[in-house]
């Protein structure tokens, strides 16, 4: 089980020497990324968590020049999934390459590293993603083993409401269904700090819901692919609904790794 706290954590010291590695290569190549993860959570919340990994995102064509560079300086790197994911590894450590949410919903572009904070990582000069797209990036995850719903509380209230809604909105697109939610979890947890969310962000959001409600759009498609394929599969492998998550998948720039030969 996985506790919150504010104590600082201690991490080995082969970890932190590959986390400062890569970041020092990539800030060295002015490779446009910015840090995510755990890191960027207790920068935006004062939560400290242990992990294993360090998260970097960067933009889907970015992360081939990553690899390479990576690649060149001795590091094993692998795509366990070329939709979203990158490894990084060495001394059983690593660091994950993310350009987008697993389900294809959301993919990483320049904004959100332009968008990025200063932060000192791993005694590096570095950046970590703002907290409207480290929210935005937890959106989907909302799996039955991992579901980072506290996460986005804990963001909306160590913002003391000074959030970026139209940021978030436009991060979250047609999904905005998913903010609603948070934002509803947001109000039952923290029902004292309701006014760190806008009024009229929620009648923004509370209307569009009763339109949906009160009008629903039959040709509308199933979409519980995108919250957990595993759990919705009956769904589509016995009742026969559509696999959305694969659509958006298909439609995703996949990570490349280079080699001597090129990419593969």
């Amino acid at each position: 089980m996985v506790y919150t706290s504010s104590s600082p954590l201690q991490f080995d010291e082969q970890q932190v020497a590959l986390f400062r590695q890569v970041l020092t290569l990539l800030e060295a190549a002015k490779q446009p990324y910015a840090v995510a993860g755990a890191f960027a959570l207790r920068q935006h919340t004062g939560i400290c968590r242990f992990t294993k990994d360090l998260d970097i995102f960067m933009a889907p064509p970015t992360a081939r020049h990553a690899l390479k560079l990576l690649h060149e300086h001795g590091l094993r790197c692998e795509i366990p999934d070329p939709v979203w994911l990158a490894k990084v590894h060495r001394d059983g450590y690593f660091v994950d390459l993310i350009t987008g949410m697993s389900n294809g919903a959301i993919t990483v572009d320049d904004a959100w590293i332009a968008r990025a904070l200063p932060a000192r990582v791993c005694d590096v000069e570095s950046r970590v993603l703002a907290p409207e797209e480290m929210l935005a990036s937890k959106l989907f995850v909302t799996r039955r083993e991992r579901f980072d719903g506290a996460d986005i509380a804990h963001i909306i209230f160590a913002s003391g409401g000074q959030l970026d809604w139209d940021r978030i909105l436009q991060l979250a697109g047609e999904h905005w269904g998913l903010v609603l939610w948070s934002l509803m979890l947001f109000q039952y947890v923290y029902p004292a700090h309701s006014d760190y969310i806008p009024k009229p962000l929620w009648k923004d959001l509370v209307e569009r819901l009763g339109r949906e409600l009160y009008s629903p759009n039959p040709a509308a498609r199933f979409r519980g692919s995108l919250i957990d394929d595993a759990m919705f599969a009956i769904d589509m492998e016995d009742w026969g609904l559509h696999d959305l998550q694969r659509e958006y998948r298909g439609r995703r720039i996949p990570i490349e790794l280079y080699t001597d030969r090129g990419s593969v």
